[in-house]
């Protein structure tokens, strides 16, 4: 009974924040209201209000929703069966392309994305773990296969974390092409991330 009643409260907190994302792209987040939200939800404003205390809230939970569906990707990738540098290079793309994916989904909330980055900041803290353990295992592997070789395995996955997300802005304003598809975009990131810049 318990697993039922679990298993409803979650599906009705994420309709609410599918309806939520699709008025926020619709119509930006600061033009939607929680009346708006339970409108389209067909659910009352005491049901929104019992899962979400506030607008701001509810905006939290979307962007969480967003990055999960993120973090699959990532997940993905890190279960390929692939050599820990083309693994470095895949989870590159993969979570560039992800995110622009994201912010090109959701429409207005681009402009929302961008001038709240620090909201959108504070809910990826404990994703961007995640994504730094990811790395860390990638280059674990290398390292102990001995692809890699370095003194600092989560300094390193931080460095290469961070170098990742200051690509994203760029990638998604599209000042930055990239696609894996393309060897020579492939071989570019490969060549900056695991040669450096030494002629050797």
């Amino acid at each position: 009974m318990h697993d039922k009643v679990t298993t409803t409260i979650s599906k009705t907190r994420s309709t609410l924040i599918d309806v939520a994302q699709q008025l926020f792209a619709k119509q930006g987040v600061e033009n939607t209201t929680m009346n708006d939200i339970a409108k389209a939800s067909q659910r009352g404003r005491r049901t929104l209000y019992t899962y979400f205390s506030s607008k701001n809230d509810i905006y939290k939970a979307v962007i969480e929703s967003e990055l999960n569906g993120l973090y699959k990707k990532l997940e993905a990738v890190i279960k390929r069966d692939i050599m820990a540098d083309d693994k470095l290079i895949l989870l590159a793309f993969t979570r560039l392309s992800a995110i622009k994916e994201v912010v090109t989904r959701n429409g207005t909330l681009k402009a929302d994305f961008f001038r709240d980055i620090w909201q959108v900041e504070t809910v990826r803290k404990e994703f961007d773990k995640k994504e730094i353990h990811y790395l860390e295992l990638i280059i674990r592997e290398g390292f102990e296969k001995g692809i890699f070789q370095l003194s600092n395995i989560k300094q390193t996955a931080e460095l290469l974390h961070y170098a990742f997300k200051g690509l994203e802005v760029p990638a998604i304003r599209g000042v930055i092409k990239l696609d894996y598809n393309r060897k020579a975009d492939r071989e570019l990131i490969s060549n900056i991330v695991l040669k450096g810049l030494y002629t050797k």
